[in-house]
């Protein structure tokens, strides 16, 4: 039994070539609902509902404001919903609807409460399908896409595979639509080649804009959790048939070989860090060679507000990024607990509190790996 999540967004929707929304769902859910019959299990996230929700008022553009987005999500859920139900219940099969926050990702309990619910559905042989609940996120507590989230699905459902499906049959080289010299990349099997396409692929970067930055992170996400991720082009006729069969994307990302268990996933992706704490040299070396908790010795300065067990990222000397966690004391105390830290002696200082307990801190810098080692 092979466990997946489906990710399909609103270029695909739309539809193409005479095909309507109700078109591509309808194939969709006949992929979807074979793959169930043969034992398996999946969880599908679904775009849609902004879009639909224009049509339905006779919109040609989308609204600008936040507002506006949350109405047209609220007209347009519903009517998603009903396409795949009555889609699926030509199979014998019925949906269940959920909705999900980033706020709610991001808080232990609900994170866990939201697996669970979606193991509870599965083991129904029930198809959930997952959406941002536009109608209630603020711009602030988006996910901005639902690439991001759907690897954070399948990393809150264990899920083996994630299938990213797209308008495009691969990751390339560089942007095809404007480079002729462009190559298909048909694997990336380890974090620095995968951390080495994120930098390339920004704004300016070698495809600029075009959606794939979010591809790479999900794929990013997903595979640091020991997940197998799929590309493929969505447009494809059969694309998904053949990959819940056990076939290929046109890009395949490989698992890390060194997967995080489900709490690190959570605190190295789920979370919006609220602040940052800079280290000295000796406190990350104990975190990356020991495993060490962070102490209060190994802090040089506070950036942000912050209170006690909310998360925050442990930055290096030089600025950058070395690990996520949640602090065992607010920005507050840990300000006036550095001051007294100061008239201390240092022999004093070697019972230094623990700021970052290691059971609650996930290293997120990616390790050099010798080319032996790959």
């Amino acid at each position: 039994m092979t466990l997946r999540v489906v990710k399909v967004g609103t270029s695909l929707l739309r539809g193409q070539k005479g095909q309507t929304t109700a078109d591509v769902i309808d194939q969709l859910t006949t992929a979807l609902a074979e793959s169930l019959d043969r034992g398996d299990r999946a969880v599908l996230v679904s775009s849609g509902a902004v879009g639909l929700g224009c049509r339905r008022l006779g919109r040609e553009r989308r609204p600008e404001g936040v507002v506006g987005l949350q109405a047209a999500a609220a007209i347009g859920q519903g009517h998603l919903m009903g396409i795949y139900d009555q889609a699926m219940a030509r199979h014998g099969r019925a949906v269940a609807q959920v909705l999900l926050t980033r706020s709610e990702i991001a808080d232990r309990r609900s994170y866990t409460s939201a697996s669970a619910t979606l193991h509870q559905l599965l083991d129904w042989e029930v198809l959930p399908i997952v959406n941002e609940n536009d109608t209630v996120s603020s711009a602030e507590l988006r996910f901005g896409d639902n690439d991001t989230l759907s690897a954070l699905v399948a990393a809150a459902v264990g899920a083996d595979e994630l299938i990213l499906l797209t308008d495009i049959d691969s990751l390339y080289s560089a942007d095809p639509r404007v480079d002729a010299t462009a190559k298909p990349i048909s694997d990336v099997h380890h974090p620095d080649e995968l951390a080495e396409l994120e930098e390339g692929a920004g704004d300016g970067g070698r495809w600029g804009t075009g959606g794939m930055t979010t591809k790479l992170a999900a794929a990013r996400i997903a595979t640091a959790s020991g997940i197998t991720v799929h590309l493929a082009d969505g447009r494809q006729p059969g694309v998904l048939e053949e990959l819940l069969d056990g076939g290929r994307g046109g890009t395949v990302f490989h698992p890390h070989p060194e997967p995080l268990g489900s709490r690190k996933s959570w605190l190295a992706h789920a979370l919006e860090p609220m602040g940052n704490l800079r280290l000295d040299a000796g406190a990350c070396q104990a975190l990356r060679e020991r495993g060490a908790s962070l102490l209060l010795v190994g802090v040089q300065a506070i950036e942000g507000s912050f209170g006690p067990n909310q998360p925050v990222t442990l930055m290096d000397p030089d600025g950058q990024e070395l690990a996520r966690g949640l602090s065992s004391m607010s920005s507050e105390d840990l300000d006036r607990a550095l001051a007294a830290a100061t008239d201390q002696s240092a022999d004093n200082k070697t019972n230094s509190p623990v700021v970052v307990h290691r059971d609650v801190l996930v290293m997120t810098a990616t390790p050099t790996i010798r080319p032996q080692q790959l």
